[in-house]
């Protein structure tokens, strides 16, 4: 699935100053290390396919032990040819293909097994370095592939009796060095990385799905990538690998903060991934990673020196290559749908339970994750039917389909905090207001996803599930996070379509007048006022803005409201507040503070890539605002909204080539003022300046001078 262009520009993420330090940081937060079972969340879930499996890696991890034991001293080059040769071609006589098999023969195997047993047998060549990653990184690589080789050719004795013991894919190795996203901002490249090259058993003529067609991207298929053994992109890479030279605390945090830098990419370019796997090396210990909303969890070491530590690494390898589509971190609520030449995305119904019989077809992905760790907020625009094939035909949607990772608290019926919920309110208590009409999505259905296991059992899609409870139970009080999905009528663009600072000023009003208008009729707070929830509307009265994402939405009649300040916005928008995660109770001026941070920040960074600065901007001021460390965050914020000379100088900041940023100025700093300088006043409290009043825009900056301005209280 590939995001539409009007989704590719974000000037929360991409415009950061330094987006390592910050994946530093993150890898640093997140990190649990030295977790038991890691390995084990890729195991099939039938016990009895499992046994089967590792039989599998066994036999492989044999295999690869009886090369390292012809790695002897003192035998010269040709008698350890001959040595491997004879081992490599007695097991292949003792191998037979269980599905697709690739061409490779018994010399390009032995050429792998040279190069793989400089890592796995120390010493045994005077110019490798185990502590020099150029070194290790083709070593790893071909390790991986003769593995994957490996799994299609079991032992004769030990071939497959059920669909469920044949590989569904292998897992393929490569070296990039400079591959990079197909984001054009992003311009940093990884050095190795994984890709599912799939097996396919069932696919007939007619049919819709095959076993693995969840992993599919459409960039891939755009680009002819999936099928090919070309090197992966970043929305065809399954998992991220990184070398560093030593296993050293300081090493394997560098390791750590890389796989975090690059998954970010990877979550960017593909829209139905749960999570991310990763490899770690330090010399010749190995970690496995998983990613997740809110955590990064690393393994035991896995030394490929001692025979124990192969068998590990190799058992998770070949893990991958059997177990279910959920175990890779691919979601199999969307697949890809080759009659239609689509995605499908299934929906469930308001009590959470899955409706089969209840599918939509991707029309455009509007909004995409961009983090790492977070709730992974997705939006998508689908029909009810498939889309015509017919390039002449109307292929919009009118559905939006929200997709996240929310914090939640006990099971779903009981979950108060349950979006699907909130929105259900706002959409009754808003009926019949025609006033609001387009400024807000209708509820439609959704609740939290579901997902079955190998027995066919429908569980809830959790992080906990994810996980199992071997590895949940080292995690002390992690808090628990559900896959849910909503379905809403409202289908706007994102906020980087807006087209000049007229049009901007505009949307903003709509979403506050809608903001106020759900506090006063449906008693609920918003709480994450950004630019990722502001859409845009257009229809043939003009353009209007929506106001999206409610998953940290309170009722503000529930008495325990004030004190649930947990995550609540995204860091460079959050209200000092919400940074310091205070005791002070939440009101509507905490979304109006985040509205003043969201207008500077467009101001400065712009909303699309024509009103982006061309200068570095790192050493503004306002890059403090997106400081990981949120207490300083919010003394920086106490700093730059203390006084309205003090926030000259953000404003200051503005873009000057962006049309009419001087009336911009002149509307924060006054938007600033009666919010903060004049607050106490009741007559001041809350005022905005009245769209109804701005005349069209002119080539002027007229349209915000003070004879156009009405002191509204939405208070």
């Amino acid at each position: 699935m590939e995001s539409s262009s009007s989704s590719s520009y974000s000037s929360a993420s991409t415009q950061s100053p330094d987006r390592f330090a910050e994946s530093k940081a993150l890898a640093a937060h997140y990190l649990k290390d030295n977790i038991d079972g890691v390995q084990a969340i890729a195991e099939h879930s039938d016990q009895t396919t499992q046994q089967f499996v590792t039989k599998q890696a066994e036999s492989i991890a044999e295999f690869i032990d009886e090369l390292v034991q012809r790695v002897k001293p003192g035998l010269d080059k040709a008698e350890l040819e001959n040595e491997l040769k004879a081992t490599i071609a007695a097991q292949l006589k003792r191998r037979s293909p269980a599905g697709r098999c690739s061409e490779k023969t018994e010399a390009d195997m032995f050429n792998s097994a040279v190069r793989f047993l400089k890592w796995l047998c120390p010493g045994s060549d005077s110019t490798f370095s185990k502590t020099n990653e150029k070194h290790i990184y083709p070593c790893f690589v071909e390790l991986i592939n003769f593995v994957a080789e490996l799994v299609v050719r079991p032992l004769l004795d030990q071939q497959p009796t059920s669909f469920d013991e044949k590989p569904k894919r292998l897992i393929r190795s490569y070296i990039l060095n400079n591959a990079k996203s197909d984001k054009a901002e992003d311009k940093h490249y990884i050095n190795m990385a994984l890709k599912c090259d799939t097996l396919n058993y069932t696919m007939g003529d007619n049919a819709e799905y095959d076993e693995d067609s969840y992993l599919i991207s459409e960039a891939c298929l755009k680009a002819n990538d999936e099928w090919s053994d070309e090197r992966p992109n970043y929305p065809c890479i399954f998992a991220v690998v990184e070398v560093q030279p030593n296993s050293s605390d300081a090493k394997m945090q560098d390791g750590f903060s890389q796989l975090v830098e690059h998954s970010k990419d990877v979550y960017r370019n593909q829209h139905n991934r749960h999570f991310i796997w990763g490899l770690v090396s330090g010399g010749s210990e190995v970690k496995a990673c998983v990613f997740g909303p809110n955590f990064l969890l690393a393994s035991q070491f896995m030394d490929v020196t001692s025979t124990a530590g192969r068998l590990e690494l190799i058992r998770f390898l070949v893990n991958w290559s059997f177990c279910e589509p959920s175990k890779l971190g691919y979601d199999p609520t969307i697949r890809y749908n080759y009659k239609h030449e689509c995605f499908a995305i299934d929906m469930v119904n308001s009590n959470g339970q899955m409706l089969t019989q209840t599918t939509y077809y991707l029309r455009e992905v509007v909004v995409i994750a961009e983090r790492v760790f977070g709730r992974h907020t997705r939006c998508f625009v689908v029909g009810e039917q498939p889309p015509s094939l017919d390039e002449n035909s109307d292929n919009s949607g009118d559905i939006l389909i929200k997709d996240a990772w929310p914090e939640v608290s006990g099971s779903a019926e009981d979950d108060m905090r349950d979006e699907s919920r909130l929105l259900k309110r706002v959409s009754d208590g808003l009926a019949g207001r025609s006033e609001f009409n387009g400024l807000y999505p209708k509820y439609i259905s959704g609740g939290r996803m579901q997902i079955q296991n190998a027995h066919g059992d429908s569980v809830d899609d959790t992080t906990r599930t994810i996980l199992g409870d071997t590895v949940w139970a080292q995690l002390g009080d992690l808090p628990l996070r559900a896959h849910m999905r909503i379905a809403m009528s409202g289908v706007g663009e994102p906020l980087e379509s807006v087209q000049s600072i007229y049009e901007l000023v505009v949307v903003i009003y709509d979403v506050m007048r809608c903001h106020m208008g759900i506090l006063k009729h449906c008693q609920i707070l918003h709480r994450d006022i950004s630019e990722a929830n502001i859409l845009v509307r257009r229809d043939d009265t003009g353009v209007h803005g929506m106001l999206i994402d409610f998953d940290h939405s309170i009722d503000i009649t529930d008495e325990g409201y004030a004190v649930r300040t947990e995550g609540a916005g995204t860091r460079p928008f959050m209200s000092i507040n919400n940074l310091e995660d205070n005791s002070t109770k939440r009101t509507a001026l905490d979304d109006w503070e985040s509205i003043i941070y969201i207008l500077c920040w467009l101001g400065t960074f712009g909303w699309n890539r024509a009103t982006q600065p061309s200068g570095s901007v790192s050493k503004m001021a306002i890059a403090s605002w997106n400081d990981y460390d949120e207490m300083m965050n919010a003394n920086s914020k106490r700093r730059d909204m203390d006084s309205s000379r003090i926030f000259t100088e953000i404003t200051k900041g503005f873009n000057p080539n962006i049309p009419h940023i001087s009336a911009f100025k002149k509307f924060v700093n006054g938007l600033r003022a009666v919010l903060i300088d004049d607050h106490d006043d009741p007559d001041m409290r809350g005022a905005i300046f009245d769209k109804n009043i701005i005349p069209e825009e002119s080539d002027t900056d007229d349209f915000l001078e003070d004879e156009y301005i009405v002191r509204l209280d939405p208070f």
